[in-house]
């Protein structure tokens, strides 16, 4: 079965986006359609372990949608890259996870959400781990580097998921895996309503 990718403007899309999440950036506390910070992290059934060493930019501007970590272990001296990292959480979890000896890639389109992501990166002392600015289609990750590809909450977010996937095979080490929490929907959303951009972004 051919898989469709919705007609929208996907620079739009992005745009939409970007503003969105520069907000959850900036005003993480102020409220939004879905859950934030804190108490997501405790929803979604984070550790206190983790939880205890992430700065608090980091924290506050969490917006995932599970917790990629229950699905496998992040061992010392793997290579992770984060898809749609935001301020960091999970990239900066993956990071003390993996050790001197590993190495993490966290990439997001939105500045602001980067800003904060190596601002607590640098406040951690982290020297395995750089955010750069990419889209999930276009990773600016070399083939076959990672040993696990997470992602929390992004997937949704894409039109074109089969180029996302494709994107994480292709950074994927063979033998890798994916590890990632998302939206799913039991009942199919019709065609002509994924053209509307106000339904993609809340």
């Amino acid at each position: 079965m051919a898989i469709s990718i919705p007609k929208i403007d996907q620079e739009q899309l992005r745009c939409e986006i970007r503003k969105e999440y520069a907000d959850v950036a900036r005003s993480p506390k102020k409220g939004f359609h879905f859950h934030t910070g804190l108490p997501l992290a405790e929803i979604l059934g984070y550790p206190n372990e983790f939880i205890d060493k992430i700065p608090a930019r980091s924290l506050d501007s969490f917006a995932g949608t599970g917790n990629p970590f229950a699905l496998g272990e992040i061992k010392e001296g793997m290579k992770v890259v984060d898809i749609g990292c935001g301020a960091g959480f999970d990239s900066l979890i993956a990071s003390v996870k993996v050790g001197k000896n590993g190495r993490v890639m966290g990439i997001d389109m939105t500045p602001e959400m980067l800003e904060k992501a190596r601002a607590s990166a640098e406040e951690m002392g982290l020297s395995n781990i750089e955010f750069i600015e990419g889209y999930a289609e276009e990773l600016p990750v070399p083939d076959g580097w990672a040993d696990v590809v997470i992602s929390n909450g992004v997937v949704n977010l894409c039109p074109n998921k089969l180029g996302v996937f494709h994107e994480m095979y292709r950074v994927l080490k063979k033998g890798g895996r994916i590890q990632i929490g998302d939206i799913i929907v039991q009942k199919a959303v019709p065609e002509d309503a994924k053209e509307y951009i106000e339904l993609w972004t809340g």
